[in-house]
């Protein structure tokens, strides 16, 4: 099993509090033999929908002396673990302080490859564990 991020725990809690049941920590992923684990599975159930809507959530610290290299392993795992959920009805997320978002995602290099690659990401506010923004 993976390490788990720094922010792990904090990410739970916000998903949490959200109203978000975390359904799998950590949520194996396979693709052919290969194993690959995402932080999350969670769902949430929406009004009377029997099957409530699913996620698989990767959570992301950018703690790291090269913020670009970090962003290069985050979307490579972001784009394996898509592969594997296709066919699946859980929709990947890729969770980032907010901070991190507006000092780094907001640079041309993350938001093209937002564009180009349609990643969905989870915003969190570090210090309340509450999740700020849904962008999709």
């Amino acid at each position: 099993m993976p390490a788990k991020d720094q922010f792990h725990d904090i990410v739970k809690n916000a998903l949490i509090k959200d109203g978000w049941t975390i359904t799998d920590d950590p949520l194996r992923l396979q693709l052919g033999e290969i194993d690959m684990y995402a932080d999350f599975g969670a769902e949430k159930i929406l009004g009377a929908e029997k099957n409530g809507k699913k996620i698989a959530v990767e959570v992301k610290s950018f703690m790291q002396a090269s913020r670009t290299s970090e962003f290069h392993t985050a979307l490579g795992q972001f784009l394996n673990y898509r592969l594997a959920l296709q066919g699946t009805v859980r929709e990947l997320y890729l969770a980032v302080d907010e901070e991190i978002y507006n000092t780094f995602f907001t640079l041309l290099l993350p938001q093209t490859a937002i564009q180009q690659y349609q990643l969905k990401l989870i915003i969190y506010e570090l210090e309340k564990e509450e999740i700020v923004e849904w962008k999709n």
